[in-house]
């Protein structure tokens, strides 16, 4: 079996790339069901925004425990294991029967994908150099916004068609070809091909959370990335909802509608922003967390003047342009931690790091949903309290660029001080 897998930079992003674009389209694609699974099911806003947090926090909270495992074993084995896993789980959302089944589910593709993602990025910080960490990086997250578009155009559409139950279906059972690929094709890169050597050793959990915590610049860049996070996952979870309350478009345009206004360009935001970090970085040492900065200025006030508006056209380019802006921070501040950290402690680092992320991120959804039933019950129409619930979450990018302005202050010292084994 070993013949068949290549030591290939680009096979291995490739496939990678698509295990995480599956991951995200199993993950989001719940979000282009809310109108029937509340119809269905009796759900409130809070109810629904309560699934993706449910899946967020036992994912992060298990990732950790994966991470230490991938320190130590062969990563894609890890990966293999985990794709097969969730995606048996998210094809059996399909047959739930009511919304404790289906939060159960849900969880399971949690757990599924807490065993299959958290080596991802440190397979790739091994198969390419410092200097290229952000662009792979930048292509490995486009997952996110690829499998969102996916999940609400592809999702919405089969729900409009042939139910919702079948879109859960469809979405989850590509993973487990993906699964199969990883195992037979993608070979295990040498750790730390690209690094200085630190040696085998596995460095205890308390050195890894020391270093994160310990460097000024990388506690910034991920509490920064934790307050984007939430705005983010805000946006996706009730975006294609509002459109259907406000314009009532059916679930099928209205999935679609959101992949074209918001997950392509999140999608284009991804790839372009680790890309021009890394072409500004060699004049400008800070770019990796100035250039997000001015991003996650500008896109907030779009963003909340975008969520009040009444005609479609104005709403769509609104809701694209503060989303293009919105996602630069992705891939940026994913190889800068990763080019803070020694060979042996990636995954756990980028575990770590995404328990907070993740927990933060994650509760975007349950707080636009929690503050859209209040409003709701104040009197405001069920589209106009949602529209404010979601404008009132984005200004948290302006808390987020903050301490991506702070990160910039320390963040040339610190990589320096990584290099040289002060950290």
């Amino acid at each position: 079996m070993s013949r068949l897998r290549r030591h290939s930079p680009a096979l291995a992003l490739t496939i990678l790339t698509a295990i995480g674009t599956i991951g995200f389209v199993d993950r989001i694609v719940v979000n282009a069901l809310v109108e029937p699974l509340k119809a269905e099911f009796g759900l409130s806003d809070a109810q629904i925004g309560l699934l993706g947090f449910a899946y967020s926090s036992l994912n992060i909270v298990l990732g950790v425990a994966i991470a230490r495992l991938a320190e130590r074993r062969r990563r894609l084995t890890l990966t293999a294991i985990g794709t097969m896993l969730w995606s048996v789980a998210a094809t059996a959302c399909g047959f739930v029967t009511g919304w404790q089944q289906l939060l159960g589910a849900r969880v399971a593709v949690g757990v599924g994908e807490a065993v299959g993602l958290p080596a991802n990025q440190s397979v790739i910080a091994d198969y390419y150099p410092p200097n290229r960490r952000a662009s792979a990086m930048s292509i490995l997250l486009l997952a996110a916004p690829l499998g969102a578009l996916i999940g609400m155009a592809g999702g919405g559409i089969v729900a409009q068609y042939w139910g919702w139950r079948w879109a859960f279906i469809v979405t989850g059972l590509p993973g487990i070809l993906l699964a199969v690929a990883v195992w037979l094709f993608v070979a295990e890169p040498v750790r730390g091909a690209h690094d200085p050597d630190f040696g085998d050793h596995v460095p205890p959990m308390r050195a890894v959370l020391r270093r994160l915590t310990g460097l000024p610049s990388a506690r910034n860049l991920i509490i920064g990335s934790a307050l984007a996070s939430m705005v983010g996952f805000g946006l996706i979870a009730f975006l294609s909802a509002l459109m259907t309350r406000r314009f009532g478009l059916p679930v099928g345009e209205a999935g679609l509608m959101t992949a074209l206004a918001a997950s392509l360009p999140a999608a284009i935001s991804v790839a372009a922003g680790g890309a021009i970090a890394d072409r500004l970085a060699p004049r400008w040492p800070s770019a990796y967390a100035t250039f997000p900065a001015l991003c996650l200025l500008v896109s907030a006030p779009l963003f909340a003047i975008g969520m009040m508006r009444s005609d479609m056209a104005s709403f769509l380019a609104l809701t694209a342009l503060s989303t293009l802006l919105l996602f630069t921070f992705l891939g940026a501040t994913a190889g800068t931690i990763q080019n803070m950290l020694d060979t042996r402690m990636r995954a756990t680092g980028h575990a770590l790091a995404n328990i907070f992320t993740g927990m933060v991120g994650g509760l975007g959804p349950v707080i636009v949903g929690w503050l859209s039933d209040r409003l709701a019950a104040s009197g405001m129409t069920s589209d106009g309290a949602l529209g404010l619930a979601m404008a009132g979450t984005a200004l948290m990018s302006w808390w987020a660029a903050a301490h991506y302005l702070r990160a910039a202050r320390s963040l040339e010292r610190d990589l320096l001080a990584v290099r040289e084994g002060r950290a």
